[in-house]
């Protein structure tokens, strides 16, 4: 992931542990790059994972320093892995396994409360909040995962890297308005109960739009108004309003 533009953005999401933290990124990693989580190639990930807290500077996001703590880390592994190994190789434990132990047990916590969250899916076809729209389909077998933060800076960045070069993002307080935007979702979703990713943007959007979006969904689930997941079959992402 490249770094994030040297732009300034007035305005700061304050996230106070609604999203995930450092393991969080590091899993999202390994998966996005299909690796072994006993093989990690430690200098991609870590470059990766740089340019996701770029990212997150960028959008002026108040991340935890657990996120530069973890940081440290890697680039230590990365750092001990480049020096000669001394003595019989098999004596020398590998480096990445300071990560690769911990994320085990991260993981097997993150399955069960993963399970916990599906179980609630379950019941939201009975109780439907009531709407002038149709109800968006849900088909048998229908499976939905919850979208995070890591999704969420990808499913937006990919839209950004997609507009034109030459476009310029130019923030100023009478221009953007992250409560402004808030309040356009919150109208569209009371009408339409839930709404697709891509349906959050105007046909042809350009990168002030996209930005202030992506803060005030960030702010939008902050104040759980909305819960966000993705269809397992289609790859779409849905936002549903609580």
């Amino acid at each position: 992931m490249e770094s994030a533009p040297e732009n300034t953005i007035p305005y700061q999401v304050q996230l106070e542990d609604i999203f995930e933290g450092p393991m969080d990124l590091l899993i999202h990693l390994i998966k996005k790059n299909e690796v072994n989580i006993y093989d990690i190639p430690i200098a991609l990930i870590t470059r990766q994972y740089l340019g996701y807290i770029d990212w997150m500077k960028f959008m002026n996001i108040d991340f935890a320093g657990d996120f530069l703590v973890m940081a440290s880390t890697l680039a230590q592994i990365k750092s001990r892995m480049l020096l000669p190994i001394h003595g019989p190789e098999e004596e020398d434990e590998d480096p990445r396994m300071e990560i690769t132990r911990p994320l085990l047990e991260y993981l097997q916590i993150k399955d069960a409360a993963e399970a916990l969250y599906r179980r609630n899916l379950l019941g939201e076809t009975t109780f439907i909040r009531p709407s002038s729209k149709a109800d968006y389909p849900m088909e048998p077998g229908d499976q939905m995962v919850k979208v995070g933060l890591f999704e969420l800076i990808d499913a937006f960045k990919s839209i950004l890297e997609n507009l034109s070069e030459d476009q310029q993002i130019e923030f100023t307080p009478d221009r953007i308005s992250v409560t402004d935007r808030i309040s356009e979702l919150v109208d569209l979703l009371e009408d339409k109960g839930s709404i697709t990713f891509v349906e959050l943007f105007s046909p042809k959007p350009d990168k002030s739009q996209i930005i202030i979006t992506f803060l005030a969904v960030l702010e939008m689930v902050k104040l759980h108004l909305v819960r966000i997941v993705q269809h397992v079959q289609t790859g779409i992402i849905r936002l549903f309003y609580i």
